[in-house]
């Protein structure tokens, strides 16, 4: 189907649940074509929405090379693992970048190809990480930082049994939340706790308790943002992490063979062919997405605490889940300052930069805001 007349040009990658939001939401403006090698999945889309699309193996570079030539700006929306190659590829064909893959590893190991290439790429653009960069850089450009914590999480509005879980986006993500040690920072100093580790109970409104654990979210401000106590902790359902510890602790989440009756299996793999159709959302299924983060510090020699919270739910009109809108719709309106030359800092730029120019910032939320997605700045001792 053909989109609006554009002279923009934008190929998003990857037409999964978040993806096909980012897709359908930038086609109302501009030219895009979504890339994906479901073939129905594409084809839902375009049934759907005024957009092209394209049938094409991302593993595969010189498919990325082909998909993106005609773009003005690409959209990275791909499973974490294939998010890094897939991100320099795109950066070596000197097109402009917003990510939200997530991958593991280190992006300022492709800051000098962007820099050559006059790349601007801004990777991590998502609710958390993504927003809850943008809110942190915001302040520590503007006052001392002492201390930073975000809990967030995407959770069934149903609790069921056993798991009291559903994946709202890609499983194997979540697999790696819950395997990867997590890095905190305490009084100025980068230290290592596993995953799932220090539980505490939390109040969120409207669902009421949930429980926060520690996973490795902090990822790029352990570098950019040089504020001496951070945490961030993912929200689940009380109980839930228990079962996933003893799954883990049991082996179950070991990516190491093992044999079993002359078959090798990677015990992780096994784990996920099960869970992964449990952890599914139903047609239909709603979700919801909890944020919080606090800033707390100094400015004008006075002590300062600033508190944002994002609640937001599965729109019943459109059915796009809560984790589409959060993260599509923070990765589009960043898509929007890069198109408009509003942000035009080159090489590697984690959400962070972006949050640093008020006006970004302001313009991110104001964006929000249009798509009925809420971010609240609650009273207290900050600066108004």
């Amino acid at each position: 189907m053909d989109g609006p007349m554009s002279a923009v040009k934008i190929a998003v990658l990857g037409a999964g649940m978040v993806g096909s939001a980012i897709a359908a939401d930038l086609c109302r403006e501009h030219s895009v074509t979504s890339v994906d090698l479901d073939g129905d999945r594409l084809a839902t889309l375009a049934g759907r929405y005024p957009l092209d699309t394209q049938t094409a193996d991302l593993s595969d570079a010189d498919a990325i090379r082909r998909a993106i030539a005609p773009a003005d700006l690409v959209i990275g929306a791909v499973p974490g693992f294939m998010g890094f190659t897939t991100l320099r590829t795109v950066i070596a064909a000197g097109k402009n970048a917003v990510d939200i893959s997530f991958f593991d590893e280190d992006p300022f190991e492709l800051d000098a190809l962007a820099r050559e290439r006059g790349v601007t790429a801004v990777m991590d653009c998502g609710v958390a990480p993504g927003l809850s960069n943008m809110i942190l850089g915001y302040h520590a450009g503007r006052m001392k930082v002492a201390r930073f914590r975000c809990l967030v999480g995407g959770l069934p509005a149903r609790r069921s049994w056993p798991w009291q879980y559903k994946a709202p986006f890609s499983p194997i993500d979540v697999l790696e939340e819950y395997t990867r040690p997590a890095r905190l920072v305490e009084n100025g100093v980068i230290v290592t706790r596993p995953a799932l580790s220090e539980p505490e109970l939390i109040e969120v409104e409207p669902v009421g308790t949930l429980e926060a654990f520690n996973t490795d979210g902090l990822r790029t401000l352990l570098k950019t943002t040089p504020v001496p106590n951070m945490v961030e902790k993912t929200l689940r359902y009380p109980g839930h992490i228990e079962l996933v510890r003893v799954l883990r602790e049991s082996g179950f989440l070991s990516a190491e063979p093992i044999t079993v009756r002359g078959t090798t299996v990677r015990p992780i793999d096994l784990t996920a062919a099960l869970l992964f159709p449990q952890w599914r959302l139903g047609e239909g299924e709603a979700e919801f997405t909890a944020l919080q983060a606090t800033v707390w510090g100094q400015a004008n020699g006075r002590d300062r605490r600033y508190d944002y919270r994002l609640f937001d739910r599965t729109d019943p009109q459109t059915g796009v889940s809560s984790m589409a809108r959060t993260t599509g719709y923070t990765c589009t309106a960043v898509a929007r300052l890069v198109l408009d030359g509003q942000f035009t800092r080159r090489g590697i730029c984690p959400p962070e930069y972006v949050g640093a120019d008020a006006a970004c910032f302001e313009r991110v939320l104001a964006d929000l805001r249009e798509h009925n997605v809420i971010v609240q700045r609650l009273p207290g001792d900050g600066i108004e």
